[in-house]
């Protein structure tokens, strides 16, 4: 087509979908969703060119801040409630299953294998709370899921993961557990803070275009697994701390919210967090995805 218009160019980049190469049908899909939504925002806004402009320098920047110890798309689309709708499309909840929430930008694989009832601490700092967090890992018939893997990492109470903090040894409060033969785990860690997510490049940017705030509530990550089960990305939040109502990233359901009880005669801690979770065969999965 030579001659666009307003009305005529979102049916013309459309058209040339597949035109000179062949495209699968979900790019097709995908690529036609995103056109049409895209050029749609355009107008509803009647973007000007200086915008344009300066959302191309904004994503430029935001590249720039990607490195690999940060992750500056996946942060933005935390703020936008992305990545949360994403996993919620992506691991919609059958019957008793647990949630999923983000996995965020903070995760580093292969963290540290330790024994049951470790502490994945390596340096204390003042004013810590010490906690002991244990529960029970089965299917959704109740039965126990022995030898699954449990990643755990948090923020430290300075509110800084360990690889965002110089002065934090490598791979601080950060641990891989495995269930026992009744699906049990434990380990010792310390009570997760409220935090501020990065926001001193794009992230800010966006998140004070937005008129919100970059807080998030205490939390512990978790990543489940075990073969023939569907792997849980998921976190427990501290029901006493404080944005939960108002989570920067929109992450907080209210199955994951916990209270973090005063430590009992033997656990050798200030506190103590029980929960479980319910991990659904893949086979369920499989057919879920297949209707």
């Amino acid at each position: 087509m030579r001659n666009v218009t307003i009305d005529s160019v979102t049916d013309a980049v459309v058209s040339s979908l597949g035109r000179h190469g062949p495209i699968g049908e979900r790019q097709r899909e995908i690529m036609t969703a995103l056109l049409k939504h895209l050029h749609g925002f355009c107008r509803d806004v009647k973007l000007q060119h200086h915008e344009f402009i300066e959302a191309c320098q904004f994503l430029a920047r935001a590249g720039k801040t990607c490195d690999d110890k940060r992750q500056e798309f996946i942060l933005l689309g935390d703020i936008l409630g992305v990545e949360v709708l994403v996993d919620m499309l992506s691991n919609p909840i059958d019957g008793n299953e647990s949630e999923s929430t983000v996995l965020g930008p903070f995760y580093r694989e292969n963290p540290p294998v330790l024994p049951k009832g470790a502490s994945t601490a390596q340096k204390s700092f003042e004013g810590e709370e010490t906690v002991l967090v244990e529960g029970y890992v089965r299917d959704t018939d109740g039965q126990p899921l022995a030898a699954a893997t449990i990643d755990i990492w948090e923020d430290a109470p300075n509110g800084l993961y360990e690889n965002h903090d110089p002065n934090q040894p490598e791979y601080n409060l950060r641990g891989r557990f495995e269930t026992d033969e009744n699906g049990h785990f434990a380990l010792r860690a310390v009570r997760p803070v409220p935090y501020p997510i990065p926001d001193n490049a794009t992230a800010g940017e966006l998140i004070r275009y937005m008129g919100h705030h970059p807080n998030r509530p205490g939390h512990l990550h978790f990543i489940l697994a075990k073969d023939g089960y569907r792997t849980l990305v998921s976190q427990v939040f501290d029901a006493d701390s404080p944005w939960l109502d108002e989570d920067a990233v929109f992450a907080v359901k209210n199955s994951l919210v916990t209270k973090f009880e005063p430590g009992r005669p033997g656990d050798n801690t200030d506190l103590y967090v029980h929960f479980d979770f319910i991990l659904r065969h893949q086979a369920q999965s499989a057919a879920l995805a297949a209707e």
